[in-house]
């Protein structure tokens, strides 16, 4: 079964950007070679003083999801930041990811962050959570006491309860919540410690976290 998540030259790119646009992303990308893609809808959750006060730290963002060989990959995510200009604060964060550790399924749990340390020069992981819904705020907060900025929550949703969609295979119910932080290496461990702790993911039923090398990244400010 670990077969199924070995390296291989495919990777997925992660697009965060203000509710409406992941259409016009997902258009961009077909002309230059993806055909398919998914807009999910997600809530900003990164602390802001003024949006706070004025009732607006919520923000709706959207979620695109697409798959290619690393060529394709790079070459739409290039054109993609042309038309979006990434650089530009607020615009979007954009990124290409590789999957690299896998808790809270049976079989395929791997452990051990430090192994993949010094081996390329990314700064980045994307970390991924799913939890039953109502407990993404307790992920954020668990994250956040270990060094995170923030995260985008994504709410599981579909036209009945036993829709599902997959994300690496897995069934994704409705009723859960996807959390994505997007963390600097050297904050990683901790990070995924202090949510592990916490939610106690390693126990059965209690969720699934996973982490993604982020081979490429724009529209990320420290």
């Amino acid at each position: 079964m670990m077969s199924s998540f070995k390296m291989i030259d495919v990777e997925q790119i992660c697009i965060i950007i203000n509710f409406g646009l992941g259409s016009k992303l997902l258009q961009i990308a077909k002309n230059y070679g993806i055909s398919n893609g998914t807009v999910l809808l997600g809530k900003g959750t990164v602390n802001n003083r003024i949006l706070d006060f004025l009732g607006l730290s919520d923000i709706r963002k959207e979620i695109v999801l697409m798959v290619a060989n690393k060529k394709t990959a790079d070459q739409v995510l290039e054109k993609l930041h042309d038309e979006i200009n990434f650089e530009k604060p607020g615009h979007g964060i954009a990124f290409t990811t590789s999957v690299r550790l896998l808790v809270g399924i049976g079989g395929y749990k791997s452990d051990n962050l430090k192994e993949r340390r010094g081996v390329d020069d990314n700064m980045y992981d994307a970390i991924t959570v799913i939890v039953d819904m109502g407990k993404a705020e307790y992920v954020i907060d668990a994250a956040t006491k270990a060094g995170s900025k923030g995260g985008t929550i994504i709410k599981g949703r579909g036209s009945g309860i036993h829709e599902t969609s997959k994300l690496f295979s897995m069934n994704i119910e409705p009723e859960k919540e996807i959390v994505l932080i997007l963390s600097e290496k050297d904050k990683t461990e901790a990070i995924v410690s202090s949510i592990r702790k916490e939610l106690k993911i390693d126990e059965p039923g209690k969720g699934i976290l996973y982490i993604q090398n982020v081979n490429k990244a724009y529209g990320l400010y420290k």
